[in-house]
């Protein structure tokens, strides 16, 4: 007679628990037990316990290979989900197996779960675990199936509705319950105020002020107070919420015709144009891919964009200033260069409508498609193609937390024609078209920072505080993974024989950048470099680069002169004919306004069930040796965000969306 014991640990979320009958059979090398009902005195599976039981075998059962978990009903009543976290199994050896499950177990579902250490496909010689792995990926990729959202975009899962997604990969009912909260609570107190839905113009600037009454940040009542000013709307471009887009400039293309005469005013005294290119002092926003989109119908008029360029001199204060802008590609006498020497109100719409492009750019490029969607892809790839127990799911699954959820809910909400961004001045259709374009053009190594930030020739520009705290961690993420991969990757022949991987990276490359071979993204893994440099790209984007364009997004946008993604009026196309008035007139109506911030509170905000970047509350690993990586991982963050939070005391404006314990571990939102 043999006895293993058997530790079953119950979630603690919200009715995680359950009151229906568990068994449990384990399978080893040498047989199986029988199917042993899990029933101690009292209640066995409230939410947050863990329960110990027995489970006697005539004899061992040899290696412990699998644990089948059944949940049937023990009364009549509406089927209630379980949530079990993890098994843990101490053989009569005094072998302890750790057997991950942390999902939801409906009723009459049967549920087998892989233990101990993390393996590779052709690392199982069992013919009992060949079979499971086999049926395991058969069922997946039934279940996950890839869809077209429009040509020329990334694919997406096809599911039509949240409902339908499995509970693996769904939201909790804990933020369900808080994002209907602040939907309302917000939607309230902007009705209470009358601001919701008005069609009203502003009266003056100030007026806006009474927005922040229900929601302001330090941050956003900061915007509100400096937005004219240019070096505040440079710092912008380095540290706010759309930090990839300025690049250093060498020569002037001949659309920009800016003459040294147009800028000398606001250069340092002696030097020139040339001069200030040559030594790295100019840099240029060029949205020329938004050119010829046409805009949406606004009362019957088509509203107008404008994929402009402006000009930007780092001066000797080491602030990045704007000294040029003009709103269209193509010059003309109805599209002339906007200069800070112009009327006041002229330069401020010239900025405002350079922002308004930027803010389009954002939203549809820089934060839905390359952090939402491209990760989607990632995730679906995940759970199509490599099986529980392969460490690369091990190591990724905790970053892809919600975002099927958050993605499936968001394609209506946010993105689709009637969702909250179809009000920008592109429509839904002008943002589809800009979205193809940029992906496109999208290559490997303009979404791996290091090589991003060299491409640009931004890697000596001061107070770049989104590069310095983004390339800390992308170096620490890096040496992780590096460590994780080395682990289970000896030499590069190994990468070469797991076909999973293979298979992974390959239904990546073509549902997610659609086999465009020009991009430079891998269709295949050939050494242990490239699989850590993938791996490294897909934890930061769902972690840092998401945090760095998604949670500032209520500190900059909540003041609508400062960016809007909506402008009324048609841009200037001539000098000293514009005032405040003017100024009020292209912003959004009250309603509009109300609407788009409430948007940013939205996707801004923070919930209960945060986990901190760099935190695994769910135990997938059961090697010593990666449970030491995880440690030092968590250390070198810590590390981090005391290095940060020192530097930022010493700021006027604090940079705060990079700091590690401040970030998700997955895009949530």
């Amino acid at each position: 007679m043999a006895a293993y014991e058997v530790e079953v640990a119950t979630g603690d979320m919200k009715e995680a628990g359950t009151w229906d009958n568990v068994y449990v059979t384990l399978f080893g090398a040498a047989g199986q037990s029988e199917r042993t009902e899990l029933d101690n005195y009292g209640p066995n599976f409230n939410r947050g316990t863990t329960g110990t039981y027995t489970i006697k075998t005539s004899s061992t059962l040899g290696k412990l290979l699998l644990v089948k978990v059944e949940k049937d009903p023990f009364l009549v009543r509406k089927d209630d989900e379980w949530y079990c976290s993890k098994i843990v199994v101490t053989t009569p050896e005094g072998e302890v197996l750790l057997f991950p499950c942390y999902r939801w177990i409906s009723r009459e579902e049967l549920v087998e779960l892989r233990g101990g250490r993390a393996m590779k496909v052709f690392e199982d010689d069992h013919p009992l675990l060949v079979d499971h792995r086999r049926n395991e990926m058969m069922q997946r990729k039934s279940f996950y199936q890839w869809k077209i959202l429009a040509e020329g975009l990334p694919h997406i899962n096809h599911f039509n509705n949240v409902s339908e997604l499995p509970a693996e990969v769904r939201i909790s009912k804990k933020r369900e319950s808080e994002l209907l909260n602040t939907r309302r609570m917000t939607g309230l107190e902007l009705k209470i105020k009358g601001l919701l839905g008005s069609a009203e113009k502003w009266k003056n600037i100030d007026d806006m002020k009474k927005i922040f009454w229900f929601r302001s940040t330090t941050m956003s009542e900061y915007v509100a107070e400096h937005w004219k000013e240019d070096d505040f709307y440079g710092f912008q471009f380095l540290n706010g919420v759309n930090p990839s887009v300025i690049k250093r400039c060498s020569e002037l293309s001949q659309n920009f015709p800016v003459t040294e005469e147009m800028v000398k005013p606001f250069l340092e005294e002696g030097t020139s144009l040339q001069n200030e290119m040559k030594k790295g002092n100019i840099f240029i926003y060029d949205q020329k891919k938004m050119d010829g989109i046409p805009a949406r119908l606004y009362d019957g008029e088509t509203l107008r964009v404008t994929g402009g360029l402006c000009l930007f001199y780092l001066n000797p204060e080491n602030k990045l200033m704007p000294i040029a802008i003009q709103l269209h590609q193509q010059p003309s006498e109805e599209n002339p260069i906007f200069l800070p020497s112009d009327l006041e109100t002229d330069w401020l719409l010239a900025k405002m409508f350079i922002e308004n492009a930027d803010s389009m750019d954002h939203q549809a490029v820089h934060h839905l498609m390359n952090t939402h969607f491209l990760i989607e892809v990632y995730t679906v790839a995940t759970l199509r193609c490599l099986p529980v127990i392969h460490p690369i799911y091990k190591l990724l699954f905790p970053h892809f937390r919600y975002t099927l959820s958050v993605n499936t809910s968001g394609r209506d909400s946010l993105f689709g024609p009637e969702g909250a961004l179809s009000i920008s001045s592109l429509g839904h259709a002008g943002l589809m078209e800009l979205m193809r374009r940029s992906h496109s053009e999208v290559t490997y190594s303009s979404l791996c920072l290091p090589e991003n930030i060299a491409a640009r020739g931004l890697e000596s520009i001061p107070n770049f505080y989104y590069r310095d705290d983004g390339l800390k961690l992308w170096d620490i993420i890096s040496s992780f993974v590096g460590a994780v991969v080395e682990n289970y990757y000896p030499s590069d022949s190994d990468v070469h024989k797991d076909t999973e991987l293979q298979d992974w990276i390959s239904e990546i490359f073509t549902h997610g950048f659609l086999g465009n071979k020009a991009s430079g993204f891998p269709s295949s893994f050939h050494t242990v470099k490239d699989v850590t440099k993938f791996i490294t790209l897909v934890i930061f984007t769902s972690t840092a680069q998401h945090a760095a364009v998604n949670n500032g997004q209520f500190d900059y946008y909540s003041w609508p002169p400062n960016v809007s993604i909506l402008l009324h009026k048609r841009p200037p196309t001539t000098k000293g004919q514009s005032s405040m008035t003017t100024i009020l007139e292209t912003l959004p109506n009250v309603g509009e306004t109300a609407g788009l911030i409430a948007m940013a509170r939205l996707l801004s905000e923070k919930y209960d069930d945060v986990v901190p970047f760099g935190t695994y509350p769910e135990e997938r690993f059961d090697e010593p040796a990666l449970k030491q990586m995880i440690k030092e991982f968590q250390a070198e963050l810590s590390f981090l965000t005391e290095e940060i939070a020192a530097r930022n005391s010493q700021l006027e404006i604090p940079y705060t969306y990079l700091i590690p314990n401040q970030m998700e571990n997955s895009i949530t939102i």
